[in-house]
């Protein structure tokens, strides 16, 4: 009998602990706005957290993948080869016209998020080759000739469709 009266104990303690959290949490929780304080306060209009940036002159290469995804004021953006936008090949000329024209793609989705190379934080870039390496750096210069942003480049065994470079970015608008 005397077992049956302490676990009734131990019931009500924990169901009374139970109640004070309940009533505590609820205690701490702000009051809703009146009706009135819901009409004066101005409303923020919302962006979506997370929208595909897929612009008109992007090469259409039928890949499971957005050319950027801008969340919030950063923007991702997906590898980019120095594909030709209208025929999607790569374009001819050596690593020196794929940067270029990979470098054009990228300012198209820097273009349709509002944002230019300026915004640009940092870059990654897989290079097949480094003997390429100062041709390389020769264009990329012209299109970040003053405080680049940060940078990685890695020698890479291979790139689709046997492309030289491929360029990664992450900008944010300021």
């Amino acid at each position: 009998m005397k077992r049956n009266g302490s676990c009734r104990g131990v019931v009500l303690a924990v169901l009374a602990g139970l109640m004070l959290g309940i009533l505590g949490t609820l205690a701490c929780q702000p009051a809703p706005p009146t009706a009135q304080q819901a009409a004066t306060q101005p409303s923020m209009p919302l962006e979506p957290a997370r929208r595909a940036i897929l612009p008109e002159k992007s090469p259409k290469t039928g890949l499971p993948y957005s050319p950027g995804i801008l969340a919030g004021k950063t923007l991702y953006i997906s590898g980019h080869l120095g594909r030709d936008p209208v025929q999607t090949a790569l374009v001819t000329g050596g690593i020196e016209a794929e940067t270029r024209q990979a470098l054009a793609n990228i300012r198209e989705v820097l273009m349709e998020a509002g944002m230019d190379f300026k915004d640009v934080t940092t870059v990654t870039v897989y290079i097949t080759d480094f003997k390429n390496f100062e041709k390389f750096n020769a264009v990329y210069r012209e299109y970040f000739p003053t405080d680049p942003p940060a940078r990685a480049t890695v020698q890479v065994a291979a790139l689709n469709v046997g492309a030289l470079v491929e360029l990664q970015m992450i900008a944010v608008k300021p």
